[in-house]
């Protein structure tokens, strides 16, 4: 795939208006023929709305907003864009190392089930935040003004029901939390459809690993340090892993040794991204590639984050851009062979 691509939005002001933008740019894309594959013709609109509006009310907007721009019902917006009663995905892949100074990760999966965007958005009514798009209005990582980042990590369908899927759950937490004890405080209340690992800093140093499944939400704490990959690690949780966790076991392993290393923010970020790293993987017919790398430093307010196979990355201080300041890229291009 020479021409993986990403997108690289911009927008503020009011939810529904950043909806509005943002089915215009990708109307035109591959999108809405992609997750209305992989989604339900509809979804129960009135059970989501009082989900989402208990936790994100101007999420429903940006839905709203959602439609118009791609020029859909609301009705279809929602099934193919809210992230919620989601069918069972695919097994994917990603690996989170947190410090006191920074946060990095790895996202693992297809190109085919991929937004390809990168948004940087601030609306009215929510804080402003960065990240990639999952399922358009949801969120595989990303950081808020606050300083509070987070991502997701696939751990098993063990329990499955209807529920809030792992990436709108991540975009709720981006939109209205600003601390740690937050984001634990509301990943503790959304009904969760199937088993997933949250990893959460924050700017003053603190980290998490919450593990939630549909039953039961416990949360593992880190004070200089935190791994989390692709299975639960309390014991109160690890029943509902996967049969083989062997390569979720070695890639932690391997960021457990990092941590020995006492690697930059930088330093760390070229490791994630690097192809020949042990936790970089190429394995894209088998839904276990890696698509992103994603970073951010608490200290400088220091986003550096790059696609597979791209020689660029966008180097972004989001403090800056929160207060205004764009950024010029629009795009970048990367590789997948």
């Amino acid at each position: 795939m020479p021409d993986f691509k990403l997108q690289v939005f911009q927008m503020r002001g009011n939810s529904y208006d950043i909806g509005v933008e943002t089915g215009e740019k990708m109307r035109d894309t591959s999108i809405l023929h992609m997750l209305g594959s992989i989604t339900k013709q509809e979804i129960d609109l009135p059970e989501m709305k009082s989900i989402y509006t208990s936790f994100s009310p101007h999420l429903m907007e940006e839905l709203e907003g959602l439609a118009e721009g791609f020029g859909i019902s609301s009705l279809k917006a929602a099934a193919l864009c809210s992230g919620y009663d989601v069918p069972k995905t695919e097994a994917m892949g990603c690996s989170s190392l947190l410090s006191k100074e920074c946060y990095v990760r790895n996202y693992d999966f297809s190109p085919d089930l991929y937004d390809g965007v990168f948004s940087m958005v601030q609306p009215k009514q929510a804080f402003a935040s960065a990240g990639y798009n999952l399922q358009v209005l949801g969120r595989h990582d990303g950081v808020n003004e606050h300083g509070l980042v987070a991502g997701l990590h696939f751990v098993s369908h063990d329990g499955y029901r209807k529920g809030v899927s792992p990436w709108a759950a991540i975009r709720m937490v981006l939109d209205t939390c600003s601390s740690l004890e937050d984001a634990v405080a509301l990943l503790q209340e959304i009904p969760h459809s199937a088993c997933y690992n949250f990893s959460i800093g924050d700017r003053n140093g603190k980290m998490a690993e919450v593990e939630a499944s549909p039953e039961k939400v416990t949360v593992r704490y880190g004070e200089s340090f935190l791994s989390c990959v692709n299975h639960f690690q309390d014991e109160q949780m690890n029943s509902k892993n996967r049969p083989f966790i062997e390569g979720s076991l070695e890639r932690n392993e391997h960021l457990l040794r990092l941590n020995e290393e006492q690697l930059s923010h930088r330093q760390l970020f070229h490791h994630f991204k690097d192809i020949d790293s042990p936790i970089f993987f190429s394995d894209y017919e088998n839904l276990f590639g890696t698509l992103h790398t994603f970073s951010y430093s608490y200290h400088d307010s220091r986003i550096l984050t790059t696609i597979a196979g791209s020689k660029e990355a966008l180097d972004v201080n989001f403090h800056d851009w929160v207060t205004g300041g764009d950024i010029l890229r629009k795009k970048l291009s990367g590789y997948i062979e």
